[in-house]
């Protein structure tokens, strides 16, 4: 045959044959290609369908085609009036087209597929109840967070608030020549005079059982009656009356 034959390197048919480098390998790689799709091709109309395959296809044949006139079904529905492809019912307010057809093609029992889609569903609400419980939980953190730091923050003012109404107090006292404070914890003791106001300081009015804000409280009330003076404003007033007409109050919030 002339296709087997071999080709004459001298002839004008070959000189005239594109020879650019790398020509001939890109036609080798088609022609493979091509060669490989044609066998895979041969191989899928050689191949023997299996009988669900068989099945299948005749199943879909059967569902895609039409009812005929030898479907007593069909024939029954024609003798009351209905024509293809008109809806169901008196008024045509019904179907068009029949109910389909659900093949069950699986080996699991009824209801599996229900089952587990429910307990999918059960997990993901309880993963999604767990992280906004967990969301809970760590605001709950945060907020207690907050007030403990806010309480130790106002713990240390009236630290702060104490101490000054402690050298008020002992300042004015001892301009009236009172050598003894009226509670002990009036004054602040020699030795802490110089201590600094640091985080982690002991508390000073350590001489009795009242708190802190007991004793600011006391503390503030005395200043006011016996020297007029208001640790909040800072100032003397002239008399009782000049101090209540004056001052707003003897709190701190009293002068926010």
């Amino acid at each position: 045959m002339e296709g087997d034959e071999e080709e004459d390197y001298m002839s004008d048919l070959f000189l005239k044959q594109d020879v650019r480098p790398g020509l001939p390998m890109v036609r080798r790689v088609k022609e493979a290609i091509q060669k490989e799709e044609k066998q895979k091709e041969a191989n899928e109309k050689n191949r023997q369908k299996s009988i669900k395959e068989e099945e299948k296809e005749r199943r879909d044949l059967v569902l895609k085609s039409a009812l005929g006139n030898d479907n007593k079904g069909f024939a029954l529905l024609q003798k009351m009036g209905y024509k293809s492809g008109q809806a169901l019912g008196k008024s045509g307010e019904g179907i068009v087209e029949p109910i389909p057809l659900n093949i069950k093609t699986g080996r699991s029992g009824l209801g599996h597929e229900e089952l587990k889609k429910r307990k999918a569903e059960e997990k993901l609400e309880n993963y999604r109840q767990k992280l906004h419980m967990k969301k809970q939980a760590n605001e709950q953190a945060a907020d207690q967070f907050r007030i403990r730091f806010k309480t130790k923050q106002e713990e240390r003012k009236m630290e702060g608030d104490l101490r000054k109404s402690q050298r008020a107090c002992q300042q004015l006292d001892m301009q009236k020549d009172i050598d003894v404070p009226k509670e002990t914890w009036f004054w602040i003791e020699p030795e802490e005079e110089n201590k600094k106001d640091e985080e982690d300081d002991e508390d000073e009015c350590t001489s009795s059982d009242l708190s802190v804000s007991e004793k600011l409280h006391i503390l503030t009330a005395y200043l006011r009656e016996e020297h007029f003076y208001c640790i909040w404003c800072g100032t003397t007033y002239e008399d009782s009356e000049d101090l209540s007409s004056n001052c707003p109050g003897d709190s701190a919030a009293d002068h926010d």
